[in-house]
């Protein structure tokens, strides 16, 4: 009886979300038929092939960086589901928006450092940036809670119990970000990125 009211029939949306995950790594660090070089994602790379922008939030390192983002999708199931989350496809389609709105943040910013002829050379990967968009998101609906999402129904709740948590993880989170191989730009511009698509 406990299991039956464990599973949501939203939950669909996140294992999706992890199969994908999953079946990347597997072919890529495991069983090796798809080289991740080809997937990352490299500034200079991006105008002439853009699906770089889809395939490296789906690639990872190594496993260890593919578990913390899975626990991400968990903690992000269990703060919507506190919230009340009344939509089939939200996760789905916050994603595919976050994909599209952090690269154009980061385009921004590397823009602006073209101006002052500095070009960024470098290589990411991972879903971290997305999950970070859902912590921004989820931060500002826990306080002030959120009724639609481009014009569709969400019916999400504040709730101030989930706001301190989100709070403290969104500050560990941060300063995690200053660590050695980890994407502070991935991270912050996703965070923007929810912030911003709670403002919508």
């Amino acid at each position: 009886m406990l299991f039956k009211y464990s599973i949501s029939k939203y939950d669909w949306q996140y294992m999706v979300t992890g199969f994908f995950l999953i079946s990347v790594f597997i072919f890529t660090d495991l069983i090796g038929v798809i080289d991740k070089e080809h997937l990352y994602f490299v500034p200079r790379l991006i105008s002439d092939q853009p699906y770089r922008i889809f395939t490296s939030i789906l690639t990872h390192g190594d496993l260890n960086h593919l578990l913390s983002n899975l626990g991400g999708i968990i903690i992000s199931r269990y703060f919507l589901m506190r919230l009340g989350i009344k939509s089939r496809f939200f996760y789905l389609k916050f994603i595919l928006i976050c994909s599209f709105l952090n690269f154009f943040i980061i385009w921004i910013y590397e823009k602006f450092l073209s101006f002052f002829i500095i070009y960024p050379n470098y290589a990411a990967l991972g879903f971290s940036g997305i999950i970070y968009a859902l912590f921004g998101f989820l931060l500002l609906t826990s306080f002030y809670g959120k009724k639609y999402f481009l014009g569709k129904e969400i019916c999400f709740k504040s709730n101030y119990e989930v706001h301190k948590m989100l709070k403290t993880i969104c500050l560990i989170g941060l300063i995690f970000s200053f660590l050695p191989r980890v994407s502070l730009l991935g991270h912050l511009s996703g965070f923007i990125s929810g912030c911003f698509l709670f403002l919508i």
